[in-house]
Parts: C-alpha cells; sequence; structure tokens
C-alpha cells in the first residue's frame, strides 16, 4: 500500500497526528515498538479487576479548549481531581505545599505568622515558586521556603534525578509551587477528567481510521533509513511526510552519543482490601528508596470490594542498550540541551521530517501540552 504518512509511535503524539491526516484523507502508517498502542498511557485490567496504569500513573489535566474538545471525542469522560499528599516528619500532608501543610508542621502561632506574611508580600497570587520563597528578603518568607525546599524538593529531587538539587534545571523544581490558601488539588486547571474506560479505549477509538494502519512488535527503523539527507522507507525514498516521536539520539544512530534520561522500576502489588493509603499518590520525599505509591482505584473510580492494587516507584538510570530499560524524564541540562540541538541540526536538513513529543524534542511535556503540540504541528504542516 502507498501512504501518504508514517508517524513512529503510537503515544498522544503520534495517535493525535495520525487521526488529524487520517481525516484528511490521507493514508498514514504508525509504527509501534511495543505490542500495544497508547505508548506510556497504556493501560489494562489485572485479573483482579482494577484498572492499572502500565507505565506509571497518568492524570489528564489542561487549561486548552482545544486540547479537552479533541480528546473528549474520544470515549467517556468523568470530572477528576488529583489528590496527592507527601509523608514530612511523619506526618501526611497535602502536596503540592498549602496552608493546611503549614498547620500541619507548624505551630498555630507560627503557622499564623507565615500566612500572614505571605499573604501581604504576595497579594492577589494564587501560587508562588520556591525560588521566590527562598530568594525573598522577609527572613520568616526566607526560612519558611527553605522548610518547604529541603524537606519537600531536596532529598526527593535528588532520589529522582541521582544528582544534587542545585544541579537539577530549575524549571523542575517550580514543577510543584507552593499553593497561598487550602487549594489541595495536585493541580489548577480548568479541566481536569480522566476516561471513563481507560486510555487504552481512547487510543482504540482515536486510531480506529480506515485511513490508519498500524504495525504493532515492530521498530520503524528496520524499514526506514535516512541517506543524504532524504528518507528512504522500505529501500525505496519516500516522499511523504514522517513523524517521529521516538528518541531522536536513536534515529541518528546515537552518531553523537546518547542522550540521557532517568528511568523507574515499577514495582505493582496487590493487597485484598479496600484501599492501601488515604490518597491516590502518597509522596516519600526523605528516608523510603521509592518516591510515591500510587493507588489505582482513586484514579479509575472503581468500586472493587476488598481488592487493590499499588504501585511503588523506585528511579533509576536509564540504560539505551538495555530494551527492557525506557526513557521517562530528560536529563535538562546545557550539555544536554548542545547535545541534542547537534541532532536536530540533523533533522533540519531533512525536509519531510518531523520532530513531535517527549523523546523527539528532548524535553518534558505533559500529555495536554503534547496533544496541543501535535494539533499546532498538524496545522503547520498538514495541508
Amino acid at each position: 500500500m502507498k501512504f501518504d504518512v508514517i508517524i513512529v509511535g503510537s503515544g498522544f503524539a503520534g495517535s493525535t497526528l495520525a487521526r488529524k491526516f487520517a481525516l484528511d484523507n490521507k493514508k498514514v502508517l504508525i509504527y509501534e515498538k511495543r505490542g500495544q498502542i497508547g505508548g506510556n498511557m497504556y493501560d489494562k485490567v489485572l485479573d483482579n479487576s482494577i484498572l492499572v496504569h502500565q507505565y506509571g500513573p497518568h492524570i489528564f489535566h489542561t487549561n486548552s479548549k482545544k486540547v479537552m474538545d479533541f480528546v473528549t471525542q474520544f470515549g467517556s469522560w468523568y470530572f477528576y481531581e488529583h489528590k496527592v499528599v507527601g509523608k514530612i516528619n511523619n506526618t501526611l500532608v497535602p502536596i503540592p505545599f498549602n496552608f493546611k501543610s503549614l498547620e500541619l508542621l507548624y505551630s498555630k502561632e507560627q503557622a499564623d505568622i507565615i500566612k500572614e506574611k505571605l499573604l501581604a508580600k504576595y497579594k492577589d497570587t494564587k501560587k508562588v515558586s520556591i525560588l521566590d520563597l527562598i530568594n525573598d528578603s522577609d527572613e520568616t518568607i526566607k526560612q519558611f521556603g527553605l522548610f518547604v525546599y529541603k524537606n519537600v524538593f531536596e532529598n526527593y529531587t535528588a532520589k529522582q534525578w541521582n544528582i544534587p538539587i542545585e544541579e537539577i534545571d530549575t524549571s523542575v523544581i517550580n514543577r510543584v509551587p507552593v499553593i497561598l490558601g487550602y487549594d489541595d488539588r495536585y493541580f489548577q486547571d480548568e479541566y481536569q477528567y480522566m476516561p471513563k474506560h481507560g486510555y487504552t479505549k481512547v487510543f482504540e477509538e482515536m486510531l480506529n481510521h480506515p485511513n490508519i494502519t498500524i504495525k504493532l512488535n515492530t521498530n520503524a527503523l528496520e524499514d526506514i533509513e535516512i541517506k543524504d539527507n532524504k528518507i528512504y522507507w522500505q529501500n525505496q525514498e519516500f516522499h511523504g511526510k514522517v513523524f517521529y516521536t521516538g528518541a531522536i539520539d536513536e534515529l541518528f544512530n546515537y552518531k553523537y552519543g546518547p542522550l540521557p534520561y532517568r528511568s523507574l522500576d515499577l514495582v505493582f502489588e496487590n493487597y485484598d482490601m479496600n484501599y492501601y493509603q488515604s490518597s491516590a499518590v502518597v509522596n516519600y520525599p526523605n528516608d523510603e528508596k521509592y518516591t510515591r505509591i500510587t493507588e489505582f482505584k482513586y484514579l479509575s473510580n472503581q468500586l472493587v470490594n476488598n481488592k487493590t492494587t499499588i504501585l511503588k516507584e523506585y528511579p533509576k538510570k536509564y540504560d539505551y542498550q538495555d530494551e527492557n530499560s525506557i526513557p521517562y524524564y530528560a536529563i535538562i541540562n546545557e550539555e544536554n540541551q548542545n547535545m541534542y540541538q547537534k541532532y536536530y541540526e540533523l533533522v533540519k536538513k531533512i525536509p519531510n521530517l518531523y520532530m513531535c513529543g517527549r523523546l523527539a524534542e528532548y524535553k518534558y511535556f505533559n500529555m495536554d501540552a503534547v496533544i496541543l503540540r501535535a494539533l499546532e504541528l498538524y496545522e503547520k504542516v498538514g495541508k
């Protein structure tokens, strides 16, 4: 069959692009290394009837109506506001850190003083960066910022990234601000929903189109070759568009070396009880080797008696030579960004090749951001 578009990867980046081009009456071929669609959003029902996210928890949230309108075409979604607590000084407190967290860890007198100063200093502000607090001229605010930094961020971040926190890109720390109030939701986005029947069903509906062909358990690079700044597919020059959502260094055979990532050991545990913990996610920033525990019944809104499944996440180094090692988080620093840019210079020489997604662009994307990125890329080059 002759294809107009080839897409490597069936996560939200690749699947969004595939759907848009299919509706545009283009013949689309998707390559997927794994035996199932959906990328890291893939979920499945275990023997105990619990729906789990195979590659770690994914919570959908966005401020983009454009993204919300697109994704809710595919299956039913229900309203869900994510709640996270963290174990700080043997007390479970809301994360992001807010006034309730403050009151649980400080005396009433201390908490009242800090709250008063924060509200006076940051008027009409709902949340503030931890780095702003640390650098505040008021000593009370600064000391509060340092407390949160040391107890919530420092050990957790060092554990997650396996490098001193001072070497971490500030954007990582700023992802979880301090909330100036009692809003204990993990996200404050306008739209917060979860797919009623799981993400896999969403992808099945998204890719259910006669113009879309999917090749599972197939490495696209067995069929695709780049020579002289041209793309060859099955030994013939391909003149259509190719959208690549995999690791950019792998595409160019690690010409400049492997880009570093952090990976995870994901350990699922089943229990004969209604609930294992009090919240969907409990963070463990300090003593434990794992960073968090997720209990999936909270995410799926399932009512399964005396059965539950949890997931413990243990950060580890990514090994590009190990096919079982999964690159989850790009390690953003100047050296790695420079290496990525060298790879991207090779992409720019190929007029019908496009990068889209976390691995292809070596940056952190939430689900909604990668969908928006794919929609905007389609609008830019699709016609």
